[in-house]
This record gives C-alpha cells, structure tokens and sequence, in this order.
C-alpha cells in the first residue's frame, strides 16, 4: 500500500473514532515520563551540564525503544496495520476541532467563564483574566500550531520514516510539551527535549507555514511569514502562526500571562483583530491544507510509480 493511502486510511479513522477515550498511548507514555523524570531528574544542587546530560538520557530511553520496536515489526506482515495505528494515535486533528469548537460555541452564547475553560484545555498561559478576544486569540493560535504539531508534522515524518517515523515524532512532541519549558526546573533537564523537538518540526513547520499560505490570503501570509516569523520565541511555531494569521486577515500574539508572570509577545499576522468566528476560519484552514497535502502526496506517488520508472 502507498504512504498516501495509509495516510488516508489513518485521516478516515482519526475523522471517524477521534481520539480513544480509554487508555490512550500518549497518556500512559506522559505517565512513563512521569517515572523517567522522578527517577533521572537529581538533586536540587546538581550542575546544569549534568542536569542537560540527564535529561538527553531520559529522551533517549523514552524515545528510541518505542522506534526501534516500529521499525523491525513494519518489516512484517503486520507492518502496514501498525502503520497505520501509530499515525491514527500520532495526529489529533478531531480532538483539536472538538476543543475549538468548545470555546467558540461558548463565545458566541457569552458564557466567558465556560470559554476560559475550554481554552485552557488548548494552551499552557493563564486564563483567569482573559476577555473575549483574548480567548479567541488563544484558541486560534492553538490551533494553528496545533495544526502542525498533531497533523501535518506526523503525516510528514510517517511520509518519510513510516509509523516508526511518526511515534518517534509525536513522543518527541509529547515530552516537549511536558519538559521543554524554560523554566528553573526544566531550562536544562528538558533542553534536551526542546532542542529535538526544534529539530523534527524544522521542515514540517515550513511545510505547514506554506500550506496554511497556499490555503487562504497567500501574498499577506507569506509576508508576515518572512517578516514575523523569525521574531517569535519558537523558530518553529512563528512561521507556523505568522503564516496563518496572515492567511485569515487577522494578529495574533501580543501580552499573555503564562505562570502568573505577564509576557509580551511579537505582533504576528495583519489585520484586524480575532473573533470567535475566526477560529471556524482557522480550523477551515486546517482542512484546505490537508486537502493540499494529499493532493501533493497523491501527485507524488503517481509520477514515482507511473512515471519516474
């Protein structure tokens, strides 16, 4: 079977099943990393350099048995079916729609507290103090960078490595998600995790960036792309999201609060400000590039199969 048709099948049962409600991969892997941490992590006096070291092992053993294992049983007759089970538990393009539309649904019935709620499901930053379009901004940045961490990213690496490819991918971002803070408890046990992270999504976040580009306003979003997208504190999700909100005519970015501490982020996007039908536009965005991506792989795989040989 084609890498295309596996993506496919694996889209179909993502659209149709969502997320598993019970005993889903990803969490019993944070639980194992729970573990890994507690017993890696050290004392309070250990040294940065041996902290860095520690947490490199700890992505190391929580990362390389599970690919490892993926890769051997993809050479076998079951290769395509796991395959196909490890990019279904990779992306998480329905949840994400689901968690959108929670906070959109409760926007626009102007219940703001059940909104803040919602959207501190989506994003790390505090939510107490948050105003409409606060909520609105944050859920669309959710998703836009969401859009290449729990879709487009897995899709690229299981295009190029297989499920092995894609677990190795979605671990990286799950203990990314967990310990890439720069915090004083994490700056150098989850260096090690950030810095991987960095590296998997560097050409899937230009892939998205281009595709949410291609999908709507393209000239305005390449624009902020090129002008903004260096500005942000991530080298990946900046071009992801100044794309993006340069696509739907808005800005995103600006203050937040993330752990009782006010931050002041770069402008990205142009425009007006967000509202709560925006981020309708933003999921719409999601699924005009997911049909450009097929429609890429789609074309790939004819010309190597009919017209390369």
């Amino acid at each position: 079977m084609t890498a295309v048709t596996l993506v496919l099948v694996a889209l179909a049962l993502d659209a149709a099943l969502g997320e598993p409600r019970r005993f889903h991969p990803l969490v019993g892997f944070g639980r194992l990393a729970q573990a890994t941490q507690a017993r890696l992590y050290g004392p309070a006096d250990m040294t940065a350099r041996k902290r860095r070291w520690r947490g490199l092992l700890a992505v190391a053993i929580l990362i390389a048995p599970f690919a490892l294992v993926a890769a051997a049983v993809r050479q076998t007759l079951f290769g395509a079916a796991l395959d196909v089970m490890l990019l279904y538990f990779a992306i998480g393009w329905k949840s994400l729609g689901e968690h959108a539309v929670r906070v959109r649904d409760a926007l626009r019935v102007g219940d703001l507290p059940a909104a803040r709620a919602a959207v501190g499901l989506m994003v790390s930053r505090d939510t107490e103090a948050m105003n409409a379009g606060d909520v609105s901004k944050a859920a669309i940045e959710s998703v836009l960078e969401n859009g290449n961490d729990a879709i487009f990213g897995a899709i690229l690496w299981f295009v190029i490595a297989g499920g092995a490819g894609a677990l190795a991918y979605r671990l990286a971002n799950t203990l990314d998600a967990m310990w890439g803070y720069r915090t004083a408890r994490y700056r150098d046990f989850g260096w090690a995790a950030a810095r991987l992270d960095d590296v998997l999504n560097f050409i899937p976040a230009r892939f998205t960036a281009l595709s949410y580009a291609l999908a709507g306003r393209t000239r305005p979003a390449l624009a902020c792309w090129r002008a903004q997208g260096v500005r942000w504190k991530s080298p990946n999700a900046g071009p992801v999201m100044a794309a993006g909100a340069g696509s739907l005519g808005i800005v995103l970015g600006g203050p937040a609060c993330y752990h009782g501490e006010q931050q002041m982020r770069p402008a990205l996007g142009c425009g007006r400000a967000p509202a709560s039908d925006d981020i309708d536009g933003a999921l719409a965005l999601i699924r005009w590039s997911l049909a450009i991506w097929m429609a890429v792989l789609l074309g790939g795989s004819v010309l190597v199969r009919y017209v390369l040989p």
